[in-house]
């Protein structure tokens, strides 16, 4: 199979790696895997085992979903985390984020859907008191990770920050300065 692409001119083959944005895709990594060449992160729900290696023993990872109703054992099971981990969504009482996002609607009050993170992060500490990081399963929370963390005190990973670690894996930083190889 040949898998050169021409982009801007050039000849290029293929990608580094692939990344998707949606943390319900933790169903398909396996399928998506198996299907590519290159390395895959379907979701930021892969994130959970290295996050509970860096936490203390009594510590727990916590999950704020767009959607507790359809985040499943199944999409839990792919990206090996336990049943019994504390989840809350903000379909679980918020107004604006879920709504909007699930709902494809054109305009997101920006202040609303940020008490909405506010608010389930209330949640998860009321489900657990024992939650030393949040996992934010939805991209689109990406932006309140920020308000989430300044509430919490505690570290919050989302899918901007696994692609972040993803890409700088594919593209490290040279510390060296330029080399020539042979």
């Amino acid at each position: 199979m040949n898998n050169q692409i021409v982009y801007g001119g050039k000849s290029v083959y293929g990608a580094d790696g692939i990344a998707t944005t949606c943390g319900f895709l933790s169903l398909i990594q396996d399928e998506i895997s198996k299907a590519c060449k290159v390395p895959v992160a379907s979701s930021s729900l892969m994130q959970y085992s290295a996050i509970k290696s860096i936490l203390p023993p009594n510590k727990k990872v916590g999950i704020l979903t767009i959607s507790s109703e359809n985040l499943s054992r199944d999409h839990l099971a792919s990206a090996a985390i336990p049943a019994d981990v504390p989840i809350v969504g903000t379909d679980e009482g918020g107004f604006e984020f879920s709504r909007v996002v699930l709902n494809s609607e054109n305009r997101l009050d920006v202040s609303a859907a940020e008490k909405d993170m506010i608010e389930a992060t209330k949640k998860l500490f009321k489900k657990d008191a024992d939650i030393g990081a949040i996992l934010l399963e939805c991209t689109s929370m990406d932006p309140y990770a920020e308000t989430i963390r300044r509430i919490s005190r505690l570290p919050v990973f989302g899918m901007y920050n696994f692609i972040c670690w993803f890409q700088s894996s594919l593209s490290p930083r040279s510390f060296l300065g330029p080399k020539t190889y042979r």
